[in-house]
């Protein structure tokens, strides 16, 4: 052992002899006793954030699971009517039935289907024109995509139209006189001077005419022609619209049965040879034309003599069978009043043998209802179930003219009376070019036109949980795109019914066959689900409906 284990030893001996002499000391301590000290209080309970607890089960895995499913090959694009669309309404409404969602649909062997009848109209042939005994190919130098004024062969006298454009200080119809029945060959777009707009300048904006095929159509229907021939001088631009719209040329133009189409003229498109053609001109006369106009900012005298053509362009029409699916969740004490969460599950089917899968327009949407109906579900199963009712509505026909949202607040399995709100989610999956690289984002349409607590609900949420921007340059009243009207909620706010359209906005997949579930941001689609889910939740839950208090343009 050494020196200092020793010296370590001595000292834990000396210790160990000192307690008992301390022990057996005469010294007597008196103790103080202490005050008693009040309990501190128990911290106060937490209370759950049922809403926070139940938005987890909307997860990125589900949503991708559910879209590979509808989205793929075997549902053939989903076109209305066709096998697809069946397949997916059949898909959604057992996942209803397996959350124990109750059918409303009564008087029906499947009670989720509210199935109703559409008409629909294609090109009997391929449509013929020809000047003299020149013939023009159809889907190469015209084409059209809807009515036809033209049933049987038709000799055609045409009258030109410049534009077609008419406001305050412009006017293309004022040196025609009366167009009633006639024939009208128009420019596509306006007059461009410098990449500029050759339009005299309006003192009011909403009185500027919008140059669209839209517009022109309308005005031209309005001063009573029969039809209306767009020339677009420009060939590269031709052939690329040619090239988008292809694949719709032979598509059906779908109509509610017994319910007449709004009357408007028919219209086409042609190219610049038949443009030139039907005007007895060239190209570099087009042209001039264009430019004299457009330093004018007022229509120019037209040089051109339109040449008589004949044309046939019949459509044939059959009746056919549809569906929109609806699975239904009860309230509590306030299940009278019901919440419509909606999308619409159809796409554009199979064109020229290629499937257009919609992925984003409108797989995201109909996932995420479906991701919300088990989100409120499993809350109901575990005592924290809504007190308002919620109606999960997946409607078809929208693709072609918002049908299936028409037919049921035309015919609603619940009072519109007590139908409180519809939040309607229609392309919620990728990101447009305006935002690509920014943080996550939704564009919000309509949320602020018909309720002002609707708009503060859902910005409430946002800014609670979500925290992703919003971008409500869709609310526009002068938006050119008109997104307001453009999907099924606007066949609820129509009846007074409050609304918000989620959508992230186009891309360059919208419409085509490479709109695919491989390029859904499913991470990003998550977020967007669960923040219609915290809007939801309040809208359910809260103690007042919300109020109907402004009615926005």
């Amino acid at each position: 052992m050494n020196s200092l284990h020793r010296y370590a030893l001595l000292l834990a001996l000396a210790g160990a002899t000192a307690q008992p002499a301390l022990a057996q000391s005469k010294i007597k301590v008196k103790h103080k006793p202490k005050a008693s000290q009040p309990a501190a209080p128990a911290p106060a309970p937490v209370a759950t954030d049922w809403a926070l607890q139940y938005a987890q089960s909307i997860t990125q895995e589900d949503l991708r699971r559910h879209l590979t499913v509808l989205a793929s090959d075997a549902y053939e694009g989903r076109e209305t009517g066709e096998k697809g669309q069946k397949m997916a309404a059949e898909y959604i409404s057992n996942r209803f039935k397996e959350l124990g969602l109750t059918g409303p649909v009564q008087g029906f062997e499947n009670t989720y289907l509210q199935p109703f009848t559409l008409e629909r109209t294609r090109w009997k042939d391929a449509p013929t024109l020809t000047i003299g005994k020149q013939p023009f190919v159809w889907k190469r130098d015209f084409y059209a995509t809807g009515t036809s004024s033209f049933s049987q062969e038709t000799t055609v006298q045409p009258v030109f139209a410049g534009y077609g454009i008419e406001q305050d200080g412009y006017s293309d119809y004022a040196a025609l006189g009366d167009v009633q029945g006639k024939d009208l060959i128009i420019l596509v777009g306006e007059p461009m001077k410098d990449g500029k707009s050759g339009l005299p300048a309006v003192a009011a904006p909403g009185k500027a005419f919008v140059p669209n095929t839209r517009s022109k159509v309308l005005l031209a229907t309005q001063k009573g022609a029969r039809s209306v021939f767009f020339v677009n001088p420009d060939t590269a631009a031709y052939r690329k619209t040619l090239g988008m719209v292809r694949p719709y040329v032979d598509q059906a133009r779908m109509n509610m049965l017994g319910k007449a189409e709004t009357p408007r003229a028919g219209y086409f498109f042609v190219s610049p040879v038949l443009g030139a053609a039907l005007l007895r001109t060239t190209a570099e006369k087009l042209r001039e034309y264009q430019e004299s106009t457009a330093t004018a900012k007022q229509p120019v005298k037209s040089p051109f003599k339109p040449a008589p053509f004949a044309i046939k362009a019949a459509r044939q029409q059959e009746t056919f069978a549809t569906e929109n699916v609806l699975g239904f969740l009860e309230g509590t004490d306030k299940k009278d009043e019901i919440l419509v969460i909606s999308s619409h599950y159809d796409h554009l089917g199979i064109k020229n043998g290629v499937v257009f899968n919609g992925a984003d327009d409108d797989g995201s949407g109909t996932v995420s209802v479906l991701e919300l109906a088990e989100a409120f579900t499993k809350a109901k199963a575990e005592g924290h179930g809504p007190r308002r009712s919620i109606l999960f509505l997946t409607v078809t026909g929208e693709e072609e003219g918002l049908f299936g949202s028409e037919y049921y607040t035309d015919h609603p399995i619940f009072p519109l009376e007590q139908t409180i709100a519809d939040l309607n989610i229609d392309m919620v999956g990728r990101t447009d070019k305006e935002h690509e690289g920014k943080p996550n984002y939704v564009a919000l349409v309509g949320s602020d036109k018909l309720s002002s607590e609707l708009h503060a609900i859902n910005e409430a949420a946002n800014q609670k949980y979500t925290k992703l921007d919003f971008d409500y340059h869709f609310n526009d009243p002068n938006d050119p795109e008109r997104v307001y009207y453009r999907s099924d909620h606007y066949n609820f706010a129509k009846h007074k019914i409050p609304v918000i359209f989620y959508t992230t906005g186009d891309h360059a997949d919208y419409h085509q066959p490479t709109d695919d579930v491989e390029k859904i941001e499913f991470d990003k689609l998550q977020t967007r689900a669960q923040l219609v889910f915290y809007t939801a939740w309040e809208l359910a839950n809260r103690d007042n409906r919300i109020v109907v208090d402004s009615n926005k343009p």
